[in-house]
């Protein structure tokens, strides 16, 4: 590749490396992650089909479930980041005035508010990152751009440039403090509430069917938080570590949720399990 990282209309373009120091073994790696994301493909689309066709599960708790899985099936999309912690976020809200104040869910929570929380969650992750694109192509690219993660992540982005990067930087500080530090602190307070109401409740049996309404979405949170900061401490200070470790970890940050988020809520969730259970019958058959 040619110093000069700019092709004949301008733009900059770069390399994915793949997955470094896993040469012998890629063809057997991407075949895995054919695997996962065609897991994730049909465990969402059933999710959704499911919800459809299921009247019982015509709930907010459920329609933002469905927002989820439409996330998903959009992982493609650069808004995946922002637009799953602000789903996760109207979930937890969801957990609070269920078990909260239970008497005043219906009124709280009606399906017009469900569809603004919807499109605000939409609308912040939209504005979110629409000034990303911008803040890069200011930038000089004046060598090989050779990426060490499978796909375009903005912090692996900014080091290539041979700029000043200071306000990138400071963006996507922004993005990390606005949106997975809010969201992550609101959501961690509306199950400290939660836990507080629980409490309450005399009859231990109670309290424990009470709580288990929150594991799949507790399940849900962990799984995308937990990758999250992984990926973060390994890229500030994992350094020294091979690069196909950040790579590995990065894809599995990006490809879990996806997998594991339709298998937790199929399973603890009766209804679907129900659904799902008969659709595999009736396939059989």
């Amino acid at each position: 590749m040619r110093g000069n990282s700019h092709n004949s209309s301008g733009f900059p373009h770069f390399i994915l490396t793949g997955l470094p120091g896993l040469e012998t073994s890629q063809h057997w790696s991407f075949l895995l992650l054919g695997a996962l994301y065609i897991v994730s493909i049909v465990g969402n689309a059933r999710i959704l089909f499911i919800i459809k066709k299921e009247w019982s599960l015509h709930q907010p708790m459920y329609y933002f479930l469905s927002l989820l899985s439409v996330n998903d099936l959009g992982v493609s999309f650069p808004t995946l980041p922002t637009v799953l912690s602000g789903i996760l976020l109207a979930m937890s809200f969801d957990r609070y005035v269920a078990i909260c104040i239970p008497l005043r869910y219906a009124t709280v929570l009606t399906d017009a508010r469900v569809v603004h929380m919807g499109m605000s969650i939409i609308i912040r992750s939209f504005c979110m990152v629409f000034p990303l694109p911008f803040l890069l192509k200011r930038l000089p690219f004046c060598k090989a751009n050779f990426l060490s993660h499978a796909y375009c992540l903005h912090p692996n982005l900014i080091c290539q440039p041979c700029g000043d990067i200071t306000i990138n930087c400071m963006y996507g500080l922004f993005i990390i403090i606005f949106t997975f530090g809010l969201d992550s602190a609101l959501i961690l307070l509306s199950y400290v509430l939660i836990l507080c109401s629980v409490l309450a409740i005399a009859s231990r049996e109670e309290r424990l069917k009470t709580l288990n309404t929150c594991v799949s979405h507790m399940c849900a949170a962990l799984i995308f938080y937990v990758p999250m900061v992984c990926v973060s401490m390994a890229a500030r200070y994992g350094r020294r570590a091979p690069w196909y470790v950040h790579t590995l970890m990065s894809l599995i940050y990006l490809f879990v949720p996806l997998m594991l988020n339709p298998v937790i809520y199929s399973i603890k969730t009766k209804q679907i399990c129900q659904r799902l259970c008969n659709i595999l019958l009736a396939t059989r058959i």
